[in-house]
């Protein structure tokens, strides 16, 4: 059984509330390395998506993606707000219009949100980034999908992203805000990951 538009809105309803509940701890972890807004921006974002869903709900899961994209590059401050609608929006154009989404098309839809991200920001993998949160969490998928099962391929790129975000700690940033903190940023956990991780989980959350 593949992944249909309820999953999607499912999906989507997981990350509103985790960014409610971590709104305060990617405060905290963007506050020594960025503009302490990570927690606030993701948190309205996603408020925020919830509301279009509400007013329009889709009747596939490319059309949940690609009205969060667009929501989230309306709403959302900072460097995420492009990061994340691009991200949203690859990953609907790579799911079309199907209504049934299997393993393969999941990992790919996955990589094109990744590949949006690095198309976006310009980063690698060691920047100190989501980057390093998405990239092995695509590897992951890719991996996962040969067996066929969708929930196998998103709870196995959600604990890959959970891994990556705790491997930026002792990071040197070299992108964004956190860049210019050269040494200083050492240390410190890429709050961009982090929600990227936690996007990630709910995505394998909404799947159970």
């Amino acid at each position: 059984m593949g992944l249909d538009a309820g999953w999607a809105v499912r999906w989507l309803t997981l990350c509103a509330q985790a960014m409610s509940e971590h709104r305060v701890e990617l405060i905290e972890l963007d506050r020594p390395i960025g503009d302490s807004d990570h927690g606030e921006n993701m948190d309205r974002g996603f408020r925020a998506v919830l509301d279009k869903l509400a007013e329009s709900p889709p009747e596939t899961p490319g059309a949940a993606l690609k009205l969060t994209a667009m929501t989230l590059m309306s709403k959302v401050g900072g460097a995420a707000g492009p990061l994340y609608g691009t991200a949203f929006l690859r990953a609907s154009t790579a799911l079309g219009d199907t209504a049934d989404v299997d393993a393969a098309t999941l990992a790919a839809a996955l990589q094109a949100a990744r590949d949006g991200i690095v198309a976006r920001g310009k980063a690698e993998p060691g920047d100190k980034t989501m980057v390093d949160a998405w990239t092995p969490a695509i590897e992951a998928a890719a991996a996962a999908a040969a067996n066929g099962d969708v929930r196998k391929v998103l709870v196995a790129a959600a604990e890959a992203a959970e891994a990556g975000a705790v491997s930026t700690d002792p990071m040197l940033a070299r992108k964004g805000r956190a860049s210019y903190l050269g040494e200083r940023s050492i240390g410190h956990r890429d709050p961009g990951a982090v929600s990227s991780a936690l996007i990630l989980r709910a995505a394998a959350g909404a799947a159970e």
